[in-house]
């Protein structure tokens, strides 16, 4: 016996068969345009498939035919740009430093790489914004420890601070007062009320009185006697208002005591030379970049044109 399926009178549809509390279900076929679209979904999915990487495997992916890879075009990407940039790199490593500010576009052009350079290298000590924070120097300003003009900067970028691995490092090393017993606590506490004076954070006192007399023997020779500093050695202006580790009694009793002797990175054996000037160019454009230095009258000394860069390891 052959079963019919029962045809709905209202629609002339046939019905699926089944009934559910007097509700039956009508067998309306699948719209055409809408089987075309899945037939022509699932081709070009079978066709991706063969053409583009699509299959996971244990470390990578099927090739597929093309050998096309988001990496591949990336590399592309990066290739074209770094010819297009080639040129100027070129010019960059070639220009003496001490011209480089007399060519605006080339500096400019510095700088743009520079910018970019620094949110790679630089910003994880000094900041998004170049302004440092507690132990990391505000490049922003116009207070240098090693000299601000574009040859002293490179200088410090090439080399790096404190870098026990390299001679030419950057090195200063103020002796633990404390610490290492050279001075006593009181002292200490009139070092600290001296330096606080001459910063403009407290008033003149008789602790004050008896730290300048312990300055002029144990800090100025490294600081100056007018405690203005000395970027031959590294050692930092007292009389202003900046200080690395901040001002207050409790955080410069702690630098006269242990010591402090941060650490920069020399960046001569991880970057190229070309990186390396744009990077310098940037920094001293931030706000606080000085002329180079005027020779001595009568001085014989020759001006290096090129701060040497170390090879990349």
């Amino acid at each position: 016996m052959v079963d019919k399926k029962k045809i709905d009178e209202a629609t002339g549809t046939a019905t699926v068969g089944h009934e559910w509390d007097g509700i039956e279900e009508l067998d309306t076929p699948m719209p055409r345009w809408w089987l075309w679209t899945l037939y022509a979904t699932i081709i070009w999915a079978l066709v991706y498939v063969v053409l583009y990487p699509a299959w996971p495997m244990v470390n990578s992916a099927t090739e597929g035919v093309l050998g096309w890879s988001s990496r591949g075009d990336y590399e592309k990407a990066v290739a074209a740009r770094e010819a297009e940039l080639e040129p100027i790199r070129q010019a960059l490593v070639s220009t003496d430093i001490h011209d480089l500010p007399d060519d605006s576009a080339l500096r400019n052009e510095a700088i743009r790489g520079g910018r970019s350079a620094f949110k790679v290298h630089c910003v994880q000590c000094h900041g998004a914004g170049a302004a440092g924070s507690k132990g990391y120097p505000n490049l922003n300003d116009d207070e240098w420890l090693w000299g601000g003009d574009m040859e002293a900067i490179e200088y410090t970028l090439v080399h790096g601070i404190r870098n026990p691995d390299h001679a030419e490092t950057r090195f200063s090393q103020m002796p633990a007062f404390g610490r290492d017993g050279i001075l006593q606590a009181g002292e200490i506490d009139d070092l600290v009320s001296y330096v606080r004076v001459i910063s403009g954070r407290e008033d003149e006192s008789a602790s004050a009185t008896r730290g300048a007399a312990l300055y002029e023997i144990n800090c100025a020779v490294c600081h100056g006697s007018d405690a203005k500093g000395d970027r031959t050695q590294g050692s930092p202006d007292l009389t202003d208002a900046i200080n690395l580790y901040g001002l207050d009694r409790a955080s410069i009793k702690h630098t006269i005591t242990n010591s402090r002797n941060g650490v920069m990175p020399r960046w001569g054996q991880r970057l190229d030379a070309a990186t390396i000037r744009m990077l310098t160019a940037y920094v001293h454009s931030l706000g606080g970049g000085e002329a180079a230095p005027k020779p001595k009258e009568g001085s014989t000394e020759q001006v290096a044109t090129e701060t040497p860069v170390d090879e990349q390891s």
